[in-house]
């Protein structure tokens, strides 16, 4: 039976598009093309083992232009494979998976979250903007870059825009790419600098250890793609203000949790922040491309077809999350997640595989922030807090408006 072409419906549905088509079709398989490609769309734990198996599916060569010219940049990890990827993922998780560090930039953001919440008594402030200053800030500094005060609100402003521009045309699109270019131009300058000895970033930082990084094939990276690397660091941090906003909307919307949060019971804060990243849309879907012909769940995938994981569909699935469309931090309480289950930042054994290293230090940071936040004495103004699943990434309409007192 011939694939339909459905680029046009995942533009109107979005995050709803493969959802929608499985409640059609009755399962969780998906035959389907967009822009002329075959692309078979799966979901469930099975579906995401078989995706992270190299034997199936591959990233090499699987993310789209627009994607790498926006998001992950161009030569990333992201677009990696095999040893190349393995060697390169192994500075990633040295670097965003060791305790110390999480618990290092938690702490330096939390500092910058408290400076910045007491200058928003008696204003109103829109917090997903307020978040992404402190966010990006913080991470930036972090890793070893020196940023001045005056700097930070156009940083955040270009992380944010590479995130926002990532999966649409227009105006977002091409404000993505200049954010972009703009930021790998600073940063290569700064890796050059510090090779030459004429700027120096503290060692051990996430700065040197990238500047200094020997790939698989025993080359340094280049300061381009030491750039673009870096700002797989920074970037993907600062975007946990999109969480940060998820978690005003909640804390609007279910009011009732907010003393529990507030008490800064850890086991609850972080039952929060997964439920806050499984409840609300981020990532729609992550793919790659299969070396071979192969099969899954009764279909034919040609080689170099595309393969697509449903993220939102599967951290919405009733097999996996009773009643999964109510907003439930308790779900999580005692519970252990299985690496194939909860995938709002990919699948899998992050050390390894192309889940996202930096899920833990999410996880962490969100749950800090949050319990801040349900702290923050604010009233909600009237605002638009619709989150329009059409729009990839999604947030509240608003920003999420708060008068704080």
């Amino acid at each position: 039976m011939a694939r339909p072409e459905n680029s046009q419906r995942l533009l109107t549905e979005g995050y709803g598009w493969l959802p929608d088509k499985r409640r059609q079709l009755g399962r969780r398989t998906v035959p389907t093309r967009l822009g002329g490609l075959k692309v078979l769309a799966v979901e469930g734990p099975d579906a995401a083992r078989f995706l992270y198996d190299e034997d199936h599916v591959r990233r090499a060569h699987a993310i789209p232009e627009p994607v790498q010219a926006t998001l992950f940049g161009k030569g990333a990890v992201h677009t990696l494979d095999g040893e190349m990827h393995r060697v390169r993922k192994a500075m990633f998780v040295a670097l965003l998976m060791r305790e110390d560090g999480i618990a290092a930039l938690v702490q330096q953001t939390c500092r910058a979250w408290d400076d910045a919440a007491a200058g928003w008594r008696g204003r109103r402030v829109v917090l997903f903007d307020e978040a992404a200053e402190v966010i990006a800030g913080s991470v930036a500094r972090w890793t070893g870059v020196a940023v001045a005060d005056d700097e930070v609100p156009g940083l955040a402003r270009d992380l944010v825009a590479m995130v926002d521009g990532f999966a649409t045309g227009g105006p977002r699109h091409w404000r993505a790419r200049r954010a972009r270019g703009r930021r790998e131009a600073w940063l290569s300058h700064l890796v050059d600098e510090h090779r030459a000895g004429r700027a120096v970033a503290p060692e051990g930082s996430a700065f040197d250890v990238v500047a200094r990084h020997t790939d698989a094939d025993g080359e340094r990276l280049d300061a381009h793609v030491a750039a673009v690397e870096l700002l797989n660091i920074i970037r993907p941090t600062t975007a946990v203000a999109w969480f940060a906003a998820f978690s005003g909307h909640a804390l609007i919307r279910w009011p009732q949790h907010r003393e529990r949060l507030a008490s800064g019971d850890p086991v609850f804060a972080e039952a929060w922040a997964h439920e806050v990243r499984r409840f609300y849309p981020f990532a729609p879907f992550i793919g790659g491309r299969a070396p071979q012909e192969t099969e899954y769940d009764g279909e034919r995938i040609p080689e170099n077809s595309m393969v697509l994981l449903d993220l939102y569909g599967q951290n919405h699935d009733p097999d996996l999350w009773p009643d999964p469309y109510a907003f439930r931090p308790e779900r999580f309480l005692a519970r252990e997640i299985g690496e194939f289950e909860l995938v709002p930042q990919g699948g899998g054994d992050p050390r390894t595989n192309h889940r996202c290293p930096g899920e833990q230090l999410t996880v962490s940071l969100l749950s800090a922030l949050a319990v801040r936040l349900a702290r923050v004495e604010f009233d909600a103004p009237e605002q638009d807090l619709e989150i329009a699943l059409h729009r990839i990434p999604a947030k509240p309409a608003s920003g999420v408006v708060l008068d704080v007192r």
